[in-house]
């Protein structure tokens, strides 16, 4: 099944993000309103300033719980859906129903998820840096300098998906612990990582553009709409912004996780690994000796 077709398939998932995130958008503005009327009502401009540092700290914390929370239970049951759609050719039936209790069987509580996540995640990044200090090599190089700069912006938000495509490896491997899974998720990415990040960089490009295409047009209505009624014009900016990310969380970041799981599940089952990567992985990282450790020691959940 196509990327795209997944992508349709999958809405529920996409919808239920978006939503998480407009829920955000709708609790920040209804505490701006509040703190910036209580600012008004004390007729006291030093306020307004100790009044928006409050409400980005509030709207800090309410994101905090809905998508760092909320969220990251969501893109599991996504992530568990896109993987049995891409290993079987159909999309399950009741898809939100049998998201959650993938979720609940692979990892049997959500504290097991989150540490497998971080571990997973700090892996990778840990890895993308060591791959970094190559391309710091060469900029003595007269204008290889921003090439390198460009080709760590596309990795680094490429890079940003491969958790997820490792968390769905677990999906795939059964058989084994989740952590011993994931593990080999991470050795199966760095083995496969330039046939993945070459399969990744057109996108990323329309992730980019749209991206900013998103934002400039919620810039320009919430300034209107602000500056209509005399509203503060950094409050409308960082509004805008809030908007612009939700979009981009729901529908571009749930495609990307969609075409990057496409390409790794596609290498993958037939990627044999050939050499003690798990020893030189350990070495350059301690987030996946971490992962390592736990997989090995854990025994395989039935």
């Amino acid at each position: 099944m196509k990327p795209s077709q997944i992508y349709s398939k999958t809405m529920p998932f996409v919808w239920a993000k978006l939503l998480l995130g407009l829920a955000t958008v709708v609790i920040s503005v209804v505490i701006f309103a509040i703190l910036m009327g209580i600012a008004l009502l004390l007729k006291s401009d030093g306020l307004f300033l100790v009044m928006l540092i409050i409400w980005l700290a509030a709207t800090q914390i309410v994101n905090f719980i809905l998508n760092h929370y909320i969220g990251y239970l969501v893109k599991a049951g996504h992530v568990a859906v896109i993987a049995e759609t891409i290993i079987t050719g159909r999309v399950p039936d009741n898809q939100i129903a049998y998201g959650k209790q993938m979720v609940k069987e692979r990892f049997v509580t959500s504290n097991v998820y989150f540490a497998l996540d971080k571990l997973v995640s700090g892996a990778v990044r840990q890895v993308q840096r060591m791959l970094e200090k190559v391309g710091n090599a060469i900029n003595f190089i007269p204008g290889m300098g921003a090439v390198t700069q460009i080709a760590k912006l596309f990795v680094g938000i490429a890079l940003g998906y491969i958790d997820e495509c490792c968390l769905g490896y677990t999906f795939y491997k059964k058989d084994q612990s989740a952590f011993k899974s994931a593990a080999d998720g991470v050795v199966i990415y760095v083995q496969n990582w330039k046939k993945l990040l070459k399969d990744a960089a057109k996108t990323t490009a329309a992730v980019i553009f749209l991206l900013i295409a998103v934002t400039l047009v919620s810039f320009v209505f919430f300034g209107l709409v602000f500056r209509l009624f005399g509203w503060n014009g950094f409050a409308a900016f960082l509004l805008a912004f809030f908007v612009a990310w939700a979009v981009k969380s729901a529908f571009m970041d749930s495609y990307m996780m969609i075409k990057m799981m496409v390409s790794y599940m596609q290498e993958a089952p037939s990627t044999v690994i050939t050499f003690d990567l798990y020893g030189k992985l350990s070495g350059w990282s301690a987030k996946f000796k971490n992962l390592f450790d736990r997989g090995q020691k854990e025994p395989a959940q039935n």
